[in-house]
């Protein structure tokens, strides 16, 4: 007799997980993960521990959207004091490296005067050594290069930090990811596995494929009795995909900076958030059943929370062909290596590119495209924003690129003509540069500083001199971090007054009395273009 055969539900999350922190990109690099551990979770902890009611008044201020306070319903002080607990006893190792870098960096402040560096390695922190290169820039300003490929191979990354959490969800409504851990739970099914394990590919299989009792216990290492069985799975199949066979290039918008380009021939899949879907919405939405069954390639424009996000690309990744990232020069504290970071949670055929680097199969060619601004004036380079011409019809996503500098995209334009659409991120009125790098910071950064040195996108004047430049018949505002289910990432929440919502209007104003179709997204759309003619089909 057949075993019964069951999906998982549509609705589960598949949530990736740092010692019960939300993980994010910062926290898979050795270096990164122990400097937000001891500056920014440790802290979080101490201070709900110390003053759980304050945190829980804090999250009801709007104001305070986005701060270091946990999110819980009820007191949870003990449950949060056993987690810093385990974290001081199992992360003791990675706390201390974290702490020699804190202690290496205060060395060269006060010793490195210009003078060589040499005679200053004997006084490198021992857990340090051979981890790290001495280095002036050409102002004689200290510094120091990682080994971070070494690092990655060494004792300080340690994959029993790594966990998932199956839940399912009815709603958008979740903590701000950042600042509250995901505590143990009866509706939660917390699995043990590192990233790289390909039980994380079969349990995403499952929402699309059947898998009998037998198998999902042996994958997800339950009884076949367990509760998780009803919670999690379903007998109902889910809505077929249906592959895309036109003759027109499809445009589907699935929230924030996610664009899925379709042909008959490929896809191409930008910076991938997607919500979950199975439950009720007052917004419409594409969700992970609208992904194709392979996607061709997958573009990731920098390393920020809200553009590779883990619990959307671990679930994608067994669709994964080609993951295509901006080509990091390895070794800064505070740009850690993508390719190093997807490589050690299992992707293959990563391909990197670089400022005017193409890309070139079909009859499509992507290129990168120089990005600036929105790293708070930091020396990042894991970003790149990326022109996609298919045939005669050519698009270019710039995500949170501010330009800061129009010079530079004259001279991108000379090299890649005018554009037929243009998607653009406005957030102009970003997070301060402490909000995401401060754990980074050793001796932190005076307040009218840090808030001149903004996460920020393109403002009115900004954006209209690149719609000058590459003249688009449409212009799209995205990445703008609106949608519900991008809350918990991005914590903005805008009112009408808002400055960013005042700007784009502006520009979509400007741009329609110019002729040019211009809209600000927001949940989800669909397009079709034509290839050969330049025009909306």
């Amino acid at each position: 007799m057949k075993s019964r055969e069951y999906f998982l539900k549509s609705n589960v999350v598949i949530e990736p997980l740092i010692d019960h922190w939300y993980a994010w990109s910062h926290l898979i690099s050795p270096v990164t993960y122990g400097l937000n551990m001891i500056n920014r979770h440790i802290k979080i902890m101490n201070s709900y521990i110390s003053t759980p009611e304050l945190h829980a008044e804090a999250v009801k201020n709007p104001r305070l959207l986005g701060g270091p306070f946990m999110d819980y319903e009820t007191d949870r002080s003990q449950e949060v004091s056993k987690l810093l607990e385990n974290t001081l006893r199992e992360r003791e190792k990675v706390i201390l490296f974290s702490k020699a870098i804190l202690d290496l960096d205060n060395l060269l402040l006060n010793e490195a005067k210009g003078y060589s560096m040499e005679p200053l390695y004997e006084r490198i922190p021992p857990i340090l050594k051979g981890y790290v290169e001495l280095v002036y820039d050409l102002h004689n300003n200290p510094s120091f290069r990682l080994f971070e490929s070494l690092l990655y191979k060494s004792e300080y990354y340690d994959i029993t930090s790594q966990s998932i959490a199956l839940w399912v969800t009815d709603n958008d409504q979740r903590p701000f990811c950042l600042s509250t851990p995901r505590l143990n739970s009866s509706n939660i099914l917390h699995l043990k596995i590192p990233f790289k394990s390909e039980a994380i590919d079969k349990i995403s299989m499952m929402k699309n494929k059947p898998f009998s009792i037998e198998q999902i216990k042996d994958i997800l290492n339950i009884n076949k009795n367990s509760q998780f069985i009803e919670k999690l799975f379903t007998r109902e199949p889910p809505r077929t995909y249906e592959t895309y066979k036109g003759d027109k290039i499809r445009m589907r918008y699935f929230g924030h900076a996610c664009i899925l380009l379709e042909t008959s021939r490929f896809n191409i899949l930008v910076d991938p958030i997607i919500s979950y879907y199975g439950y009720q919405s007052d917004v419409s939405r594409f969700s992970d059943v609208d992904m194709p069954d392979t996607l061709d390639y997958v573009l990731i424009t920098h390393n920020h929370q809200d553009h590779v996000l883990l619990e959307t690309l671990l679930p994608l990744r067994h669709k994964i062909k080609n993951l295509v990232i901006p080509k990091t020069k390895a070794g800064q504290l505070q740009d850690p290596s993508l390719d190093l970071m997807f490589k050690a949670i299992g992707f293959k055929n990563i391909i990197e590119i670089d400022d005017m680097e193409s890309l070139e199969f079909e009859d499509c060619i992507i290129t990168g495209i120089p990005f600036i601004g929105e790293h708070s004036d930091l020396d990042i380079t894991s970003k790149i924003c990326h022109h996609v011409r298919i045939e005669n019809f050519s698009l270019m996503f710039l995500a949170d690129s501010c330009n800061i500098e129009p010079a530079l995209y004259h001279h991108v334009e000379k090299e890649i003509g005018e554009v037929n659409v243009v998607f653009l991120g406005m957030e102009c009125e970003g997070a301060p540069l402490s909000w995401l790098y401060g754990p980074l910071l050793n001796n932190g950064l005076d307040r009218d500083k840090d808030n001149s040195r903004c996460l920020s996108g393109s403002n009115y004047t900004q954006a209209k001199e690149l719609v000058d430049i590459f003249k688009p018949k449409e212009l799209y505002i995205y990445a703008m971090g609106q949608e519900p289910w991008i809350k918990f990432i991005s914590s903005k929440e805008y009112t009408e007054e808002s400055i960013p919502i005042l700007e784009s209007n502006k520009l979509l104003e400007e741009c329609s009395a110019s002729g040019i179709t211009a809209e600000r997204l927001f949940g989800e759309k669909e397009l079709f273009y034509d290839k050969e003619l330049n025009l909306r089909a």
